[in-house]
Formats: C-alpha cells, sequence, structure tokens
C-alpha cells in the first residue's frame, strides 16, 4: 500500500500552488487550480482516496487512549489507530460521554497531535463551536453569546471579530475546521433546533452576519491563526417544525420563496469565500419531488448550490447518525447516494469501515466515477491547503485561549445585544433596583449566576429555582418569597411551550411586586406574557447574565433590538427595542 509521505505532500502542493494563490483581499477569493494537487491524488490508491473524503468520531481524550467505544466501533482500541487503520480525511471533536474528546486546551493540543501524527495526509480537525448553545469547548476558551445575540447587536464587525477570536482558539487547539456559521433564516418561532442558533429571522440581516463570521473565521489565506468556516444547513433549516436529528422535516417552500429567504446567507457566505457548506437533512418537494433529503438530492446539492449558486468549494454532510437522512436507505448507501447528489465530506457514518467499502464498492462496480472521487479528494486538499493546514505543524503545549482582551470583547458583544422590548413602568430604566431582590425561574447555573452579580452591585439577594416546568408548590413558593423583596427577576426559557412557565410569571406579577421577566434563550418567550418588564439575552450564559446585571444597575444602556418578528397575544416586530 502506497504511503504518502509529508515531504511529497508539502512540495506538490507548495510548487504546483503558490503561483495560483488568489490575493487575500479579493471579494470572492478563487482558489488554487484542481491541478495544484493533482500529483498526490495520484499517488493515492482507490481507498486512501476515499478516506479522505470521511470525517469520523473517535473516542478517548488522548491519542494512545484506550476507549471501549473504539473497539466497539471500530474493532481497534485507540484514536490513534482509529486514523491509522482507516485513514479519514477528518476527525470530529464532541464534549459529551459518549466520545468525551474534551477536557482541558492542553488535553485538546495533544490529542490533535497526536492524531495528526498517526495520519498519513495531515487531517481536517473539526468542532461545532457556533458559541451559544451549541457550544462543544467552554472555558476558559472564550465564551460569545452566539448568533442571534450577534444579530440584535446588528454589528458586523463585531461579528467578524467574534470569529476571529474563535478560530484564533480553536487553532491554538489544533482544530482546524469549524461548523460554523449558521446560516438558516429562522423565520418559524417554533422550529426546535435552530432558533437562536440563527442570526435573525430577515434574511438580509442574516447574510450581513453570515458573511462577516466567514470573514472572521478564515481571515486569511495560508494563515496558521485561523479555521474553516462551514454555513450550514444548506438549503435552509430554519422553516421546519421538526428536528432533523430525531425525524425527516419537510419545508414547503417554493423555489422563489427559498431565493428570496433561505438562498441570501449561502450567497452571502459563498461571495465571501467560504470553504465549505454543510447540506440539512430535510426535505423541500418544490425543489426535489423525490422525498429524499437535502444532503441525498442532486436538485439541492448539484442543480442549487453548485450550479444555481455557482459553488465549488467543500459540501459536506450534517451527520450520518442523523434520523433524517437515515428514514430511506440503509447506512451503506447513504454516503454512495450522497456523493452522486454532489457531496464531498461525509460526516460521522454510523459505520465508518462499512461506509468505505460501500464506497470502494461503489466505484469498482461503475455506480461512481474514480474521476468523481478525484474531483471531492481535490476540493478537501484544496481547502486544508487554504487554511495553511497542509502540510500541519503541531500546535504548542499550552495554548494561549481566553485572555483579558479577548474576554472583554466577549463581554461587549453581549452588553450590545441585550433588548428592553417593554418596561411599563420605569422599572430598568431606572438604573437599579430596591435593595433586596428575588431571581427565580429557570435554570439552576443561570439564576444563580444572576444573583451572584446583582449581589457584587449591593443588592440583598433571594435564589428560588423553578425550572423549565414548575408545579403549583414551585409557583407558590416562589411567590410566597416575593412577599419580602423588594423586586423580582425572573428568568424564562421556552415560556411560549410550557404553560406552568407562564402561570409563574403571571403569578409573580400578581403579587404587586415590580417583576422583570427575562427571556435567556428564544425571544419569542416575550410574546406570551404580559409581564411589565421584559428583557431579552438570547443566551444563558455567564456573560449574559452579566450583561442583565450591568442594564439593571444602570451599567450599561441597552441597545440591542429584536433580530426576529415574535409573535404572540403580545406581538413585537423585527427591529424593536427601547434604549435612552
Amino acid at each position: 500500500m502506497h504511503r504518502l509521505s509529508r515531504t511529497l505532500l508539502t512540495a506538490a502542493v507548495v510548487a504546483s500552488s503558490t503561483a495560483a494563490l488568489p490575493s487575500a483581499h479579493a471579494a470572492r477569493p478563487e482558489p488554487p487550480a484542481p491541478q495544484s494537487v493533482t500529483s498526490l491524488v495520484r499517488g493515492m490508491s482507490l481507498e486512501e482516496k476515499v478516506g479522505q473524503l470521511f470525517v469520523t468520531y473517535v473516542h478517548g481524550q488522548s491519542a494512545d487512549e484506550v476507549h471501549p467505544g473504539n473497539l466497539r466501533d471500530f474493532g481497534v482500541d485507540t484514536p490513534a489507530q482509529v486514523v491509522a487503520r482507516y485513514r479519514p480525511g477528518g476527525v470530529i471533536y464532541f464534549n459529551n460521554s459518549s466520545y468525551d474528546n474534551i477536557d482541558t486546551p492542553p488535553q485538546i493540543a495533544a490529542l490533535s497531535n497526536g492524531l495528526q501524527q498517526a495520519s498519513r495526509v495531515p487531517l481536517t480537525i473539526s468542532t461545532d463551536q457556533e458559541m451559544g448553545i451549541v457550544t462543544r469547548i467552554g472555558p476558559p476558551l472564550t465564551q460569545f453569546p452566539g448568533s442571534m445575540a450577534l444579530g440584535a447587536g446588528r454589528d458586523e464587525r463585531a461579528a467578524e471579530r467574534a470569529a476571529s477570536v474563535t478560530a484564533r482558539e480553536l487553532r491554538a487547539l489544533g482544530i482546524t475546521q469549524n461548523f460554523a456559521p449558521d446560516a438558516d433564516v429562522n423565520s418559524n418561532p417554533a422550529n426546535p433546533v435552530i432558533g437562536v442558533r440563527s442570526f435573525s429571522s430577515d434574511p438580509d440581516l442574516a447574510a450581513t452576519m453570515v458573511a462577516a463570521q466567514v470573514r472572521g473565521y478564515q481571515q486569511r489565506h495560508l494563515s496558521r491563526s485561523a479555521v474553516s468556516a462551514a454555513a450550514k444547513h444548506f438549503p435552509g433549516h430554519g422553516d421546519t417544525a421538526d428536528d432533523s436529528h430525531t425525524s425527516l422535516p419537510t419545508v414547503d417552500r417554493t423555489v422563489e420563496q427559498w431565493r428570496e429567504v433561505d438562498a441570501k446567507p449561502f450567497r452571502a457566505a459563498i461571495a465571501a469565500g467560504v470553504d465549505s457548506i454543510m447540506t440539512a437533512h430535510i426535505r423541500m418537494p418544490a425543489i426535489d419531488p423525490s422525498g429524499e433529503p437535502a444532503t441525498l438530492s442532486k436538485p439541492v446539492v448539484t442543480g442549487l448550490l453548485r450550479e444555481e449558486l455557482g459553488y465549488d468549494g467543500v459540501v459536506i454532510t450534517d451527520s450520518l447518525a442523523m434520523a433524517g437522512v437515515r428514514q430511506l436507505h440503509t447506512d451503506a448507501e447513504i454516503p454512495v447516494l450522497a456523493l452522486k447528489a454532489g457531496v464531498d465530506q461525509l460526516l460521522m457514518p454510523v459505520k465508518l469501515g462499512e461506509a468505505i467499502d460501500a464506497v470502494v464498492a461503489a466505484v469498482r462496480a461503475g455506480e461512481l466515477s474514480e474521476r468523481r472521487i478525484d474531483q471531492s479528494v481535490l476540493r478537501v486538499l484544496r481547502m486544508k491547503f487554504l487554511r495553511g493546514a497542509l502540510p500541519v505543524l503541531p500546535v504548542p503545549p499550552n495554548p494561549v485561549v481566553g485572555t483579558p482582551d479577548r474576554l472583554a470583547q466577549a463581554q461587549e458583544v453581549a452588553d450590545r445585544a441585550v433588548t428592553v422590548v417593554r418596561d411599563d413602568a420605569g422599572v430598568v430604566r431606572a438604573g437599579r433596583l430596591p435593595g433586596s431582590v428575588l431571581v427565580t425561574g429557570w435554570g439552576e447555573a443561570t439564576t444563580a449566576a444572576l444573583a451572584e452579580r446583582l449581589r457584587a452591585r449591593g443588592a440583598t439577594t433571594q435564589v428560588v429555582v423553578t425550572g423549565s416546568a414548575p408545579n403549583e408548590q414551585q409557583i407558590a413558593g416562589a411567590v410566597s418569597s416575593a412577599g419580602g423583596v423588594g423586586a423580582v427577576v425572573v428568568l424564562t426559557n421556552a415560556l411560549s411551550r410550557q404553560p406552568a412557565q407562564r402561570a409563574l410569571v403571571d403569578r409573580l406579577v400578581a403579587s404587586g411586586k415590580p417583576v422583570v421577566a427575562v427571556a435567556v434563550q428564544n425571544p419569542y418567550d416575550v410574546g406570551h406574557s404580559n409581564a411589565q418588564a421584559w428583557l431579552a439575552t438570547y443566551s444563558y450564559g455567564a456573560v449574559a447574565m452579566e450583561s442583565v446585571a450591568r442594564v439593571l444597575s444602570g451599567e450599561v444602556r441597552p441597545g440591542g433590538r429584536l433580530p426576529v418578528d415574535v409573535p404572540g397575544p403580545v406581538a413585537y416586530p423585527l427591529g424593536h427595542g427601547l434604549s435612552w
């Protein structure tokens, strides 16, 4: 079996690509010509080329950790052995107990170095660090409040800076591809999976922010402080009422509606030179009446993305372990169908070995041409080269993350995002709460964080956590506690779907105490209660709770404006927000 050396890799790419490298300042950078890595592809076996198209998970926190999950899923003991045996083009990191890749920055850096050492061709190492509710790596990395918070702040330079900080910190850990930004236009308030992951329900605002973040993540060609961005989820997951992790959602947009709404952020990402675009496991009958999910649909991937939008970068699937892509075909058929549709990278197949074998068999049977495989391999290698990851260099053992200036930038984004939707009694405008405050409602960590920050500003605080669906006893307890304080701050999350949370807010308002309700995730909560004061933060992270305390104490003047239309019994339009 041919072993592709790093010397050959470096020489072939640099010698034939540098002359074709476009200006970093071009509005739409043209990537190096495919012939730039032809010599690399010619030196690979079919199996090696097919392996380059797969991005897999591994189990464990170090390259040589023996983990039972690797034996179960891959037939080997360690992450390094997974890479050596299957020769994937990429690896994705997760922070959950199933994969257990993430602990400390030095640990992640060491894992990246170990996996790269085990690979014959430099890996794309990826993760989902959208910030906000989809954040795989927490503190000490800088934590921004997420996409919709940036949409509320309406500062594209802040969006670009946030992405740049995230890119630098990910790259310090050896991560070279971030599955962000979310380019979905969240036009359905009942969307269970996108919500605040989207910048806005306004296609133009979403497009502006998406382009800014692509620029921030990717910075310039050959930068070793940049990552490849991945705009997701094409052709647009913002108008679904179902979650593609558990079902196959249907979007009933016409082609014209898609062009006016969902296509705009993807067009902006392409114009900004985005390295990769992730597909959605959704059906769009008006575009492809076959019933196939977009990931497996040639009319969507080739017809809309490649031909209509003119995209020639890497197309990657969403996870192939999700229910939305597995309802109509076997796990062995799915990768072949995705490649036929026009996809390049295949993310997290259920059984990596079987998936690779299926693609190799399809080529040998003439179902897929080797030329088609080469086309995708060239795109993947080109992406690695453009971000300075081909060849790859080891990352230092002690990454620099969460510096004071970066933390200050995250706080500034959160401060700018806070939206005062309502303040009938002027409680928020007054800039000071009474000396004793009850902090109650959703989220044990979130209520505690806000109470701590109010105490730091001189308030006496009491915390009563009632959770996402409080029972009568919990509601009565919170109302009783309100009797002994001067004001109440109640946090909500998904109140529009939780009648018990609405009852809690209404009962607190009826107590006669000044009540400030705070929607700590989706701003749609504010349309479902008549509380006299409503704030929206778009995030329940620590920086967002600090911002609430700053606004309530008068340290920060609120300037956020709703980035979505809020329907409900008390509706508010996109762009609404009080300031003074």
